[in-house]
């Protein structure tokens, strides 16, 4: 896939061009978990002030609506973004659509907004028809093994997943901590049933260039969308199959594996997007206009 050296663009609006639409991705773009970063906020507005649109589209698990306060909170601007699309939000459809049916909740109790004004009792594993994951009880502390006697009586029990986060791992400062695809993802290769909701799948896409479409009054060509993500497996990998560009962050998830957030290797990377067999369509160290 990466039969050329690879190049940094160090300019979002080399490329801000081409573009009407923006599914920018979340953490690890705008945000590492603590605190703003002010340059992608920057480039964001800049975009939006010349026409453009940007759905922030992220695997958090909780519904968009309730993500504003939260990127207030780490002094995101709201005029970086025209609106929020989320894996919580597809989840929520999902529990909706099981009106009255018995559910197990693994995860913080921060993740509760799911369930707001829905049907859906929530009960122990063994008394659940299905499963929703939003994320680890302590993902300061604990690992997906240490579910392992839950998946166990889950798969005996043949009770289907909801992720409701598939992102493996997110940062939170300068580490990384687990999110629910690492517990989906273990549970998939137990033999368990998993439906996820957000990137790479296709379900989290079709809301975001719905929400495009209606703010733009139209439909966007795909060839004028653009999505912006640091995770190869995730961004990236959801844009190549949706049919759209991507620019990658080299600073969020991967910056460790690339030799820091400043000075990315691009032959690790070249190495990485070849395993994947997938290649964004620009790659960039941060968002900036």
């Amino acid at each position: 896939m990466t039969d050329r050296m690879l190049s940094l663009t160090e300019h979002f609006s080399e490329l801000a061009p081409r573009y009407d639409l923006v599914l920018s991705d979340v953490w690890g773009v705008v945000h590492n978990g603590i605190t703003s970063w002010p340059d992608a906020c920057a480039a964001l507005a800049h975009f939006r002030a010349e026409g453009g649109t940007v759905v922030l589209i992220s695997n958090a698990p909780r519904p968009g609506e309730k993500l504003k306060a939260q990127l207030d909170g780490f002094g995101v601007p709201r005029d970086a973004y025209d609106a929020i699309v989320s894996s919580g939000d597809v989840t929520v459809g999902e529990i909706a659509e099981r009106p009255g049916e018995p559910v197990c909740h693994i995860g913080p109790a921060r993740d509760y907004a799911l369930f707001d004004g829905l049907d859906a009792p929530r009960v122990s594993p063994e008394e659940a028809r299905y499963v929703v994951c939003s994320g680890l009880f302590d993902d300061d502390t604990e690992t997906p093994e240490d579910y392992r006697p839950t998946l166990d009586l889950m798969l005996r029990r043949e009770l289907p997943m909801i992720c409701a986060n598939p992102d493996l791992v997110v940062e939170r400062g300068d580490r990384l901590v687990y999110c629910a695809g690492a517990l989906a993802d273990l549970y998939g290769e137990m033999g368990g049933k998993v439906l996820y909701a957000g990137k790479p799948h296709p379900p989290i896409y079709e809301r975001a260039l719905a929400q495009g479409k209606a703010l733009r009054g139209d439909a966007t060509p795909l060839s004028r969308v653009l999505a912006i993500g640091d995770s190869i497996r995730t961004d990236v990998t959801g844009a190549v199959q949706l049919g759209i560009d991507s620019l990658f962050i080299t600073s969020g998830i991967h910056a460790e594996e690339l030799g820091g957030r400043h000075d990315p290797d691009l032959a690790t990377l070249a190495r990485m997007l070849d395993a994947a067999r997938i290649a964004p369509t620009a790659i960039t160290r941060t968002l900036a206009w």
